[in-house]
Order: structure tokens, then C-alpha cells, then sequence
């Protein structure tokens, strides 16, 4: 099972994308966790990565294929996989379809946790309280939040298009959430 998990900040694309990888037995792939890796082990992406960073800008789609393409060769995604986080625009998302058509490897499905942004701003608000994030203030969420519809919303319709796309309701408990996402890739 290939796997694109999309939503909002606070939609429980992280916590999801745990749980189905324990349920399924694929891999998580997280792209600020790909990132962290390769900068730990310095890698020349991640010496690039590094760079970027440290100037404050975002890193290029093009080192982030680059290490999603290192990602896909290990030997832990032989059985599949669960991306959290990526792709954020379009022009990420055809990117990588283009790379996982090159290694044989297709999206079997893309899932988006529909949440309403007041419960997500109250879920940060949330989060914050418990991990002391100076990002996950009201402002600077609704912030991040219009930048996701901006930028990430238009992979939705992009994927709907294609036919991959499951919406799945991102608000209950978590055992219902995870069964409703289950049920619509058919797992």
C-alpha cells in the first residue's frame, strides 16, 4: 500500500499516518524527518538542505524529491508506505508521480482529513499548551492555515482528478478516524 495523507495543520495527518503504519506495516515517511535525517547523516542534500535552512528559507522542491527519491530506495518501503506532509502544491505532487512512475511504485491512494478550521485552531491551541510551540499561537495558525488552502489545498482536487483521491471526516476519536480511513482505501 502507497499512501498520500493530506490536511490541514491539525488534522491528524502525523498521529494518523503512526497508527496506520503500526496497523498496515508499511513505512511512515515524514518529510521534516527525511529532512533531519539527511542533514543528520550528511548527505550532500542534506549539507544543501542545511544551508537553506539555516538562511531561514524553504527547501527546494527539488532537494526534497531528491531525498524522497533516497527515501523510496530503503529497504523498509518494500511493502509500502504512508507520506505525511507531502506533497504540499502541485507542483510537488506531479513531481512525484512522475518519480514513483519511474520506479515502478504508483499511489494506490491520497486521503484527506476534512477538519472545520475553528476545531483546528482550537486542536493547535491545544497542542500548544502541551508542547509550548511559539508557532501554534491563534495568528500564526491561522496563518499556516491560509497558506495550506493557498498552496496545498489545489493537490486535493489535483489528486480527485486523477481518481486516487478518498475524503475522510478527520473528527471523532481516533479508533473511528482510523477506521473511516481504513474503509476508504479499502485496507
Amino acid at each position: 500500500m502507497r499512501l498520500v495523507l493530506l490536511g490541514p495543520p491539525g488534522s491528524g495527518k502525523g498521529t494518523q499516518a503512526t497508527r496506520l503504519k503500526e496497523k498496515l506495516g508499511i513505512a511512515h515517511i515524514s518529510t521534516g524527518d527525511m529532512l533531519r535525517a539527511e542533514i543528520a547523516a550528511g548527505t550532500e542534500l542534506g549539507k544543501q538542505a542545511k544551508t537553506v535552512m539555516d538562511a531561514g528559507n524553504l527547501v527546494s522542491d527539488d532537494i526534497l524529491l531528491g531525498m524522497l527519491e533516497s527515501r523510496l530506495t530503503q529497504a523498509d518501503v518494500a511493502k509500502g508506505f504512508i507520506l505525511d506532509g507531502y506533497p504540499r502544491n502541485v507542483a510537488q505532487a506531479n513531481a512525484m508521480d512522475g518519480l514513483l512512475a519511474k520506479i515502478g511504485q504508483p499511489l494506490d491512494a491520497v486521503v484527506q482529513l476534512d477538519v472545520a478550521t475553528e476545531l483546528l485552531v482550537d486542536r493547535i491551541a491545544g497542542r500548544a499548551k502541551e508542547q509550548g510551540r511559539a508557532d501554534d499561537n491563534p495568528e500564526a495558525v491561522r496563518q499556516r492555515l491560509q497558506v495550506y488552502n493557498e498552496q496545498t489545498a489545489p493537490v486535493v482536487d489535483f489528486y480527485a482528478g486523477r481518481g486516487t483521491l478518498a475524503r475522510v471526516d478527520g473528527v471523532g476519536e481516533l479508533d473511528e478516524i482510523e477506521a473511516r480511513i481504513l474503509a476508504a482505501i479499502k485496507a
